[in-house]
């Protein structure tokens, strides 16, 4: 699933690396725990969570993961975001509650992790 298709399933808002919006995605992984997102090891993941924090993007570089989703309306810092834009990432944020978020997903055949 293309990066410009989970934005529209979701109502996202691309807020960085709008130039790779067709960008293939093959798993979801939600979570709020950053220490379950180090054990993952798949590659073309989009990690949905609603810790918007600066150590959440350095997890997700730290785990290989260049697309974060954050949902519950959050808004990622200028820290935040100069982070990413630093490591190439893909930010996304969407009004939607975590748990709509992943189910949208879900329904429209974005796979889990496990």
């Amino acid at each position: 699933m293309k990066i410009k298709e989970i934005a529209q399933i979701i109502d996202a808002k691309i807020v960085t690396g709008e130039d790779k919006i067709e960008r293939e995605i093959k798993y979801g992984f939600a979570s709020d725990l950053m220490s379950d997102v180090l054990t993952l090891d798949e590659e073309e993941i989009i990690l949905i969570t609603g810790l918007c924090n600066v150590q959440t993007i350095r997890t997700a570089e730290m785990a290989n993961i260049g697309v974060i989703l954050f949902a519950r309306n959050k808004k990622p810092n200028e820290e935040m975001l100069e982070l990413a834009q630093d490591n190439d990432m893909i930010i996304l944020q969407t009004k939607n509650s975590l748990f709509r978020t992943v189910g949208l997903l879900f329904k429209a055949g974005l796979n889990p992790v496990y």
